[in-house]
């Protein structure tokens, strides 16, 4: 029989969230021997609509999207080390597009068994971009998902 879990997709955004979702990840890999895909979504699709909002001009909406790609591969590297240090191999992934599309185009790719997804933020603009994306990826998904709201995850990671 093959097991409940074996491929692990997390969402990383940069939020406290996101993090503490990554943790789990790394202690669920551990101790059921997954592999682990971290990803992270530059959102050029937000950033398509601001500059066709004329929020921002061409040379912002490039100049943010380069931002968004170097945010994404410190996280995404700081998730790598944090797996790293448990013993887990952890694939980087970096995608361009919708954020809740990227993230089931991965997981589908990734043959992902579960998607862990971070609680809900603090912060009001934060929390409607990635809630919004978190809707669509529960509704969408083709796997199971999990919003992370384990409160002792640093003492459990720290532990594993």
């Amino acid at each position: 029989m093959k097991p409940l879990i074996s491929n692990i997709v997390t969402a990383v955004t940069g939020t406290d969230a996101s993090i503490l979702a990554a943790k789990y990840a790394i202690v669920l890999a551990k101790q059921y021997h997954c592999k682990l895909t971290a990803v992270y979504v530059v959102d050029t699709a937000t950033i398509r609509q601001l500059a066709l909002s004329k929020i921002f001009i061409q040379e912002e909406a490039a100049e943010y999207e380069k931002s968004l790609e170097n945010n994404g591969n410190r996280y995404l590297a700081f998730v790598e080390e944090l797996a790293h240090a448990k013993g887990v191999k952890a694939e980087r992934m970096i995608r361009r597009g919708a954020i809740f599309t990227e993230i089931l185009h991965a997981a589908e790719e990734k043959k992902a068994d579960l998607i862990l997804l971070g609680g809900w933020e603090k912060d009001t603009k934060t929390r409607d971009i990635i809630g919004h994306s978190h809707r669509e990826i529960m509704a969408n998904a083709k796997c199971s998902v999990v919003l992370v709201k384990e409160p002792n995850i640093d003492q459990i990671y720290k532990n594993a």
